[in-house]
């Protein structure tokens, strides 16, 4: 119970500052649509952006969390402070040398990387030409988010999550900032926009190094590619880059395929992923990031009950906290992005579109999470060859179904294909955990998935009859009444699930009603 605690109590923190970012991040989709619309520009830049964000994942957060945590929480509990500092310094110093090569290299081939992403786009020389403008403009983002991602990854390790989740704000005050003030300086509006990019990733960098100082594990450069953990870790990364590499595939090939869709469908694909990612990141990546210490922690002590128990309780969370909001997003997608998204040049016909492929990506959102979790839970194990598995299969699945439903669904079809793969990478993940770890709470997972499914389609019905059919939606303006309808419904949303959940006695409520009850108490007390 003290291990879930502690998880819930780094979850919430996180949650709360990823709330603060994805708002942030709310605000500068809002910005970007109305200065740059939906058009050919902001299709390059989405484009480019997206290859920063697939590196950062393959290079930065997504491999280097995964394969860095369970070695360095090993070296933390097993050995000394100081030898885990050591390994650490020794990782941030050779993953800077590997990165400063990367971002030189990647600025040369830009050409080729945007050819082999977007080749639809080679046929339109101004197209192409300033998306491969705009990449080379961003690739040293990658530098600092990967450095970023160590520090991350220690002040993580020692149960220290705010300042590693308040990173990202960083990014998005930046990239407001540059859009609003810098961009309309600039005789490429648009480069501006990549700049703030750039000097968001190196503020997401600078804002950790206080609170990792104040650990005691202030980096030293020490170059040591023979080191034990070092070479652990490299061998640990390598099959996550992998698997970092054919998930990110799995959101590109929806990329490639789309630049030969009719003019939008990019724009509609990145801003409907993106009000996608917000329940997920607030969430999903919150509960994954806060189970992978602790599950590390078990698994380098031989606690395999422990561990099981962690496992079986993340994904009850997990589930507990995405069907709803996959419900909430189906049904209330076009009033989301309506309000969130369109003014300026973004008209009712892009709010249609993006909402969906919104509808699409949404079918999936309880999977995409739930792979989160279950891959920390082979990461925390050292395994990092499984995750590889799933995500080929994965990978193949995607690519078959986006062929298949790219005709009669268009741009739709490819957000649906990420779902459907998503789907059937966390079944395939279940089905190997479960045969290397036994039992794994299979029971009541499926109990509290079942009573959280009726809770949330009660939730859905409620919220579509407050705010679904309204006509505001289809206008431009009327932001106080569209305020109003989506506030009154999503709160109504929430206090039905809460009260169908009580009702039905889900021992995810309770657990998380105790925390709160017994911290006011001692604070009263």
């Amino acid at each position: 119970m003290s291990d879930q605690a502690n998880i819930t109590k780094a979850a919430w923190s996180m949650s709360g500052v990823t709330s603060i970012s994805r708002v942030l991040g709310f605000v500068r989709v809002m910005v970007i649509a109305k200065v740059f619309g939906a058009g050919m520009v902001a299709d390059c830049f989405f484009v480019a952006f997206r290859i920063s964000n697939i590196l950062r994942e393959l290079l930065a957060e997504g491999s280097m969390s995964a394969a860095f945590i369970p070695v360095f929480s090993e070296y933390l509990h097993t050995k000394s402070k100081e030898e885990a500092r050591e390994l650490a310094s020794a990782v941030f110093s050779i993953l800077l040398f590997i990165l400063i090569g990367v971002v030189m290299l990647g600025i040369a081939l830009s050409p080729q990387i945007v050819s082999a992403i977007a080749h639809g786009y080679v046929q339109y020389p101004e197209k192409f030409g300033l998306t491969v403008d705009l990449t080379r403009v961003m690739f040293p983002y990658i530098l600092f988010v990967g450095l970023s991602a160590v520090t991350m990854g220690v002040l993580n390790s020692m149960g220290s999550f705010a300042a590693p989740a308040f990173a990202p704000v960083m990014l998005n005050i930046s990239m407001i900032g540059f859009a609003l003030y810098v961009s309309p300086t600039m005789e490429n509006p648009i480069a501006g926009l990549a700049m703030g990019v750039v000097f968001g990733g190196l503020l997401q960098l600078l804002i950790q190094l206080p609170a990792l100082n104040r650990k005691g594990m202030g980096f030293r450069f020490i170059f040591r590619p023979r080191h034990e953990g070092v070479k652990k870790v490299g061998r640990l990364t390598i099959p996550v880059i992998g698997s970092q590499a054919v998930t990110q595939i799995n959101i590109f090939i929806s990329s490639i395929i789309a630049t030969y869709l009719p003019e939008g469908s990019v724009s509609y694909l990145f801003y409907a992923m993106y009000l996608f990612q917000f329940p997920h990141g607030i969430f999903g990546v919150s509960i994954a990031q806060a189970v992978l210490p602790s599950m590390s922690k078990q698994a380098a002590i031989g606690d395999d009950a422990a561990l099981r128990d962690t496992f079986s309780f993340g994904m009850r969370n997990i589930f507990f906290a995405m069907v709803p909001a996959m419900i909430g997003l189906i049904v209330l997608r076009v009033p989301i992005v309506s309000l969130l998204m369109q003014r300026g040049t973004f008209t009712y016909a892009d709010t249609l579109g993006t909402a969906y492929a919104l509808l699409f990506f949404s079918i999936g959102l309880w999977a995409y999470s739930g792979v989160r979790v279950v891959n920390a839970a082979f990461y925390s194990l050292q395994d990092t060859r499984t995750p590889v598995m799933g995500a080929a299969l994965s990978m193949v699945t995607n690519v078959c179904m986006s062929l298949l439903l790219m005709g009669p669904l268009r741009h739709g079809g490819l957000a649906l294909a990420t779902a459907l793969a998503a789907m059937l990478n966390m079944s395939f993940l279940l089905y190997m955990f479960r045969r290397r770890m036994g039992l794994i709470g299979g029971r009541r997972i499926i109990v509290s998935v079942v009573k959280t499914l009726v809770a949330a389609s009660v939730m859905g019905v409620v919220c579509y009859y407050i705010a679904g059919t309204n006509a505001v939606w289809a206008e431009i303006g009327h932001v106080l009444e569209k305020s109003y309808l989506l506030t009154a419904a999503i709160v109504a949303g929430i206090a039905v699930y809460a009260s169908m959940q009580y009702m039905m006695k889900s021992e995810e409520l309770s657990f998380m009603y105790g925390m709160v009850a017994g911290r006011i108490k001692r604070r009263r007390g």
